[in-house]
């Protein structure tokens, strides 16, 4: 589903979150044995950290520190008001003071209290300077932004945030299957999984291991495909998307790395 950063001596370089290694063998993340079964990712700071707009809208908080006036969202500065914190605390699997400190990034990043595509866009260059990331930027741009209306609120953030990185499995793939539904049919095809795989490849750029062929994202994408059209009818339901999924602990390992481009 996606790919995972790590650092080389001189510049970026990734592993395949989908890709196979050198010798054609799956990918193993997180050090599993062959045959060990998908653990959800244990639940801390370091692991929220890991996530891109995580970073982006928490990087302005370093020079404030703690601040309890925050407490309550400072609603009044802002033109769209998000929902209150308690609310949002429901609604999400993140703390009061995690809350309090994404707020907190969003806010001095986005004093509107919304995000346009243009801007998020940009934060993806940031982190993908190696490759071109505005077309996987587009997509994710469209999953977050749940009611179309060309920008996303702070809840939309943290309510997609939530589910990425401590959602259940089931929705974690159910969030991912509207990534790769781009037209929001209910249906993927082919082509749209083409569309998103190869957004990912040009985003990743040319650093990436092992090295990718022009070829590399269809031979995925027909091989992914093959095993999630059940019924042979040219479109993949959310439900032959989820129990394939399930079925494949190589695709369920790596939901793990889909926190890293998100």
């Amino acid at each position: 589903m996606a790919l995972k950063r790590t650092k080389s001596a001189d510049e970026k370089a990734v592993d395949g979150g989908l890709l196979p290694d050198a010798n054609g063998k799956e990918p193993n993340p997180g050090g599993q044995t062959e045959g060990s079964k998908w653990q959800r990712p244990r639940l801390s700071r370091k692991s929220l950290m890991k996530c891109c707009l995580v970073k982006w809208i928490i990087a302005s908080t370093t020079q404030q520190g703690p601040d309890s006036s925050d407490s309550d969202l400072e609603l009044s500065m802002v033109r769209h008001q998000p929902e209150g914190l308690e609310q949002l605390q429901a609604q999400t699997q993140f703390t009061r003071k995690e809350l309090q400190s994404l707020y907190r990034g969003f806010k001095n990043e986005c004093p509107s209290g919304l995000v346009d595509e243009e801007t998020f866009k940009s934060i993806y260059s940031q982190f993908f300077p190696q490759g071109d990331a505005t077309t996987y930027a587009h997509f994710l741009f469209n999953a977050f932004d749940m009611d179309r209306n060309g920008s996303i609120r702070f809840e939309d953030f943290v309510l997609g945030l939530s589910v990425l990185l401590r959602g259940s499995v089931t929705e974690k793939l159910r969030w991912a299957f509207n990534l790769y539904d781009i037209n929001k049919d209910g249906y993927i095809t082919k082509e749209e999984m083409m569309a998103i795989m190869t957004s990912i490849y040009d985003m990743m750029g040319r650093y990436t291991l092992p090295s990718v062929r022009d070829d590399s994202p269809g031979e995925h994408v027909e091989k992914f495909f093959q095993k999630m059209d059940r019924n042979r009818d040219g479109v993949v339901t959310i439900d032959e998307f989820i129990e394939t999924c399930q079925k494949d602990e190589n695709i369920m390992a790596s939901m793990q790395l889909f926190e890293n481009v998100i």
